[in-house]
């Protein structure tokens, strides 16, 4: 008999398991470059909000977009359901933790209202801001024509996982290319973690990529359907796929890892790591202005009968201004982001992000064991 040949495993690397190592030279902070592009657009902050409930509404996307940054309004949540989310995401909040699963399912099984798409987006736009939505592959199509009449910005076309090759019963699905071309702005894919994958994706003609499966706080693909790549190594993947494009192609398509940030650090490893920009939820869930009221909620799976993430209490515990850039009333790196980047840019003597991501990292023990016990102990 043949012996069999074992499934190989590679090991794989999250955030608290790298550490970033200083540079010989270093910088001033206040002279780093963080601007960040998605096709002719450019944003002073390469840091995005997440299109999920508890995070985006029309409000907070407006407020985004005038601290520099960008936030992604879910066209298929709350907002396009109801015409009183507010009440919605209050009933959500108040719900007991044994029946918040089932009251996610039924709040989510309402159907979209194609004119609440327009009025969000024109929302948005009125108040002079930068408007960014996402749609799931499956929708993509239908209401890409809504979306470009409405004047939207960006069009992010997001689910759980996402490839340029898809398989179902739909004679022709969703292609990329085709979807490029037929609208009037940049077209961001997600979500990804290997290099083949956001390789494919890149050469369909998109302008960005969102890498990032199961690390979210508040997601449940981990647990649910076993399915997920660290953030480091999918994030060093996906980069080394986008230097590859940019090599046959000429042509730089960022990527932006996508969640499991809880701290500062992290932002500054990703970027280290690779990345163009960062998709924050949880953190910003807990800025005053999120309608989550101090609770967060995955919501990215479309099937009806699995839990769409689960609900957590984040609590509130700053503005969306002081989350970004200061002053920090707390110690464990969950404010003032952009001065954090900015300072392990300058420790690091990365003059853009680009640079930074020549920066060296190694792998390191988890910071808890490196004498910060007492740190941690006291937080709890």
């Amino acid at each position: 008999m043949t012996k069999p040949q074992p499934k190989q495993l590679r090991r794989a690397y999250g955030f608290d398991e790298v550490a970033i190592v200083p540079g010989n030279t270093t910088i001033n902070p206040d002279q780093t470059n963080i601007h960040f592009t998605i096709g002719d657009l450019e944003f002073a902050i390469p840091i995005i909000a997440a299109a999920m409930d508890a995070v985006t509404d029309v409000d907070f996307a407006i407020a985004m977009s005038q601290l520099g940054g960008l936030a992604v309004l879910n066209l298929e949540g709350l907002q396009t359901r109801y015409d009183n989310p507010r009440e919605i995401l209050a009933e959500i909040a108040r719900a007991p933790d044994e029946e918040v699963t089932s009251l996610l399912q039924k709040i989510y099984s309402q159907p979209i209202k194609e004119n609440l798409i327009g009025q969000s987006i024109q929302a948005i736009k009125q108040a002079g801001a930068v408007c960014a939505i996402s749609v799931i592959p499956s929708n993509a199509k239908s209401f890409a024509p809504i979306i470009a009449e409405a004047g939207a910005d960006i069009l992010v076309v997001q689910s759980t996982v996402t490839t340029s090759r898809h398989t179902s019963k739909s004679y022709r699905g969703l292609i990329f290319d085709e979807l490029c071309k037929s609208v009037p702005m940049p077209v961001v894919v997600g979500n990804c973690v290997s290099f083949d994958a956001c390789l494919e994706l890149m050469r369909t003609g998109i302008s960005g990529i969102l890498v990032g499966v199961g690390p979210g706080a508040a997601c449940t693909t981990r647990e649910v359907l076993g399915v997920g790549v660290p953030q480091i190594t999918a994030t060093m993947d996906c980069a080394s796929a986008r230097d590859e494009y940019l090599k046959e192609s000429d042509r730089y398509v960022p990527i932006i890892t996508d969640g499991g940030f809880r701290k500062g650090g992290e932002l500054c490893k990703a970027f280290a790591a690779g990345a163009d920009a960062v998709m924050l939820g949880s953190i910003f869930a807990q800025a005053k202005e999120a309608p989550g009221l101090g609770y967060h909620w995955g919501m990215s799976h479309p099937h009806p009968a699995l839990p769409r993430g689960t609900r957590i209490k984040v609590g509130t515990n700053g503005t969306l201004e002081q989350i970004l850039f200061g002053p920090t009333s707390v110690t464990d790196g969950s404010q003032n982001l952009i001065g954090a980047l900015r300072t392990a840019m300058g420790v690091c003597g990365a003059a853009d992000i680009k640079e930074m991501h020549q920066a060296e990292m190694v792998i390191a023990p988890a910071i808890i064991t490196e004498g910060k016990s007492w740190q941690f102990s006291s937080r709890r």
